[in-house]
């Protein structure tokens, strides 16, 4: 609900600010007061085009706040979660709009876009007046408001669940004949491939292998001089160090000396001995084979050349190859899977025209109820001569989606003969006011904003009328908070709070005031209502009457 407004230097108001309570609240005054004033500052807050002509003669800048406490899941806290805004605690919607026609937009203090704040408002306010051509008057939300009237979410749930199967079959076929197409038109390529690929039979990790190999036998063939004539080296210097052994180990007792060399010698033969081995296991590591190290190059250079060819790595020739058979056999099978595919779509777009079919049956019937307790609102509302309508047009298969197969209009006819109109096209102002009352109510099971405001939808009328109107108006304020703006004292009676709207002039300056009225400021303000600016007796009287027969 609307828990406070603040408003400054908007035309002929200076400052104002206003708490606002639940259920019905009623703002009274005569005529050129400024009630239109403060509908147009709340219009402001709420996201409507910014009026140069709305800030205050001498000012340069007006400002609108308002504030709204809703509950955890309404809609606006979706959208604020929506537009990363803080969505707890109180909504603090703010505008300001410069003299010059700029304007800047807040919500809970966080700049946003006149989009976003128009977006708010009108989850959190419906306005009804006879130049409002949002809300009921707008055809595109009249097929949801049917479908709330008549409880249709599971009807709604099916259709909507089968047209996105429906769709995602015909993706999924569609998706399978476009690649089975590409596949057949590649056949010779791809059978290519595959033959090519499996003649390679490359192994994983074997390019890593041969290009070790090849490097090994590389540096092999470089050092194969320079390993003979180490060998051979090592060949002399090996047997003429065992000769010297032998000889010295004759000698060797004949001076101590003579024994440690010898040691010396045996140890050196030793070492000797594990280099030639180590030169051995050398020369078979780097072993330089011409033969094989041809062998290794031309498989290397046939497992590049295809990589190369195929625009991948040579580790992913393995991969490639296995998806290059898997689309050689889809192309097998490709048909076969294709008819089912097919056979998917028919079964898919069946469901989804059940579900349709059961969801249009639904909403002609709700249609029939809805009709007939918006005609039970007409009489009573001074409106038995017109006819209410709920129009449903079979939409072209080209427009059929998850919201069904139809489209729903709201429509009326205000005279005896004459053909259906929409809503806005056909009402006058009072009569539009008062069918919107109608089908307000016949709808109130459906929910709205927590916010409804009613501009003079009183207008014209009085007596039995203007109470039946209160009365409604009254019945309304048990689901959301309704502010109505009225000249009807019948209305202003039903008020659970009323506000009178005054105008004044000081120093020259005419300024615009709201002031909450007490149960005993009422009684007065309504007997004003009922006789005009001389308050008699009798009025004070009959204004009492009203109020204590609410």
């Amino acid at each position: 609900m609307l828990t406070a407004l603040a408003i400054q230097n908007v035309v002929l108001i200076e400052a104002l600010a206003i708490e606002f309570a639940p259920g019905l609240v009623v703002l009274t005054g005569e005529t050129g007061a400024g009630k239109s004033i403060l509908l147009d500052a709340l219009g402001l807050v709420l996201g409507s085009r910014a009026d140069a002509g709305l800030v205050r003669a001498g000012s340069d800048t007006a400002r609108v706040v308002a504030e709204f406490d809703v509950g955890a899941g309404h809609p606006a806290r979706a959208l604020l979660a929506e537009n990363e805004l803080e969505a707890d605690g109180a909504i603090i919607l703010r505008r300001q709009l410069k003299a010059d026609g700029g304007s800047r937009a807040f919500v809970n203090d966080q700049p946003v876009s006149a989009t976003l704040l128009r977006e708010l408002g009108a989850a959190l306010v419906e306005i009804h007046g006879q130049h409002d051509e949002r809300g009921l008057l707008s055809p595109k939300g009249h097929r949801a408001l049917l479908d709330q009237f008549a409880g249709l979410g599971d009807h709604l749930l099916a259709v909507r669940d089968s047209w996105e199967a429906a769709r995602a079959a015909r993706a999924a076929a569609a998706g399978a004949r476009a690649k089975l197409a590409a596949d057949q038109r590649d056949r010779e390529w791809l059978e290519h491939a595959v033959a090519e690929l499996d003649a390679l039979d490359m192994q994983p990790g074997e390019e890593e292998e041969l290009a070790l190999a090849r490097a090994a036998m590389q540096k092999g063939a470089r050092l194969t001089d320079d390993l003979a004539t180490i060998s051979e080296l090592f060949g002399q210097g090996s047997t003429t160090l065992a000769q010297g052994a032998r000889r010295l180990d004759r000698i060797s007792g004949e001076h101590p000396l003579l024994t440690a060399a010898l040691e010396a010698l045996d140890r050196a033969l030793v070492e000797a001995g594990e280099a030639e081995t180590k030169l051995a296991e050398a020369v078979q590591a780097l072993d330089a084979d011409p033969a094989r190290l041809e062998q290794v190059e031309s498989r290397l250079f046939e497992l590049r050349g295809l990589a190369r060819k195929h625009k991948v790595t040579a580790e992913a020739l393995p991969v490639l190859a296995a998806e290059l058979k898997a689309r050689a056999a889809a192309l097998v099978a490709g048909e076969e899977g294709l008819v089912a595919l097919d056979a998917a779509v028919v079964k898919a777009e069946a469901d989804y025209a059940r579900a349709a079919a059961a969801l249009s049956k639904a909403r002609a019937a709700a249609a029939s109820r809805l009709d007939a307790a918006v005609a039970a609102e007409l009489t009573p509302l001074k409106l038995d001569a017109a006819r209410f309508c709920t129009r449903i047009t079979p939409l072209p298969q080209s427009e059929w989606g998850p919201e069904g197969q139809e489209r729903l209009e709201y429509e009326i006819a205000t005279n005896p003969g004459a053909d259906f109109a929409p809503l806005i096209k056909i009402a006058s102002g009072g009569e539009l006011s008062r069918f919107i009352l109608a089908l307000k109510v016949a709808l109130a099971s459906t929910g709205s904003a927590g916010t409804m405001i009613f501009d003079e939808i009183d207008r014209g009328v009085g007596g039995a009328v203007a109470s039946a109107i209160g009365d409604r108006l009254a019945r309304l304020a048990g689901e959301a908070q309704v502010l109505v703006v009225t000249h009807s004292p019948q209305v202003a009676a039903r008020g659970h709070s009323q506000w009178r709207i005054e105008k004044s002039v000081e120093d020259g300056s005419t300024r615009t005031s709201l002031a909450q009225l007490a149960p005993t400021e009422r009684q007065e303000e309504i007997a004003r209502m009922l006789s005009g600016a001389d308050v008699t007796p009798e009025a004070r009287a009959q204004a009492a009457r009203l109020l204590e027969g609410v």
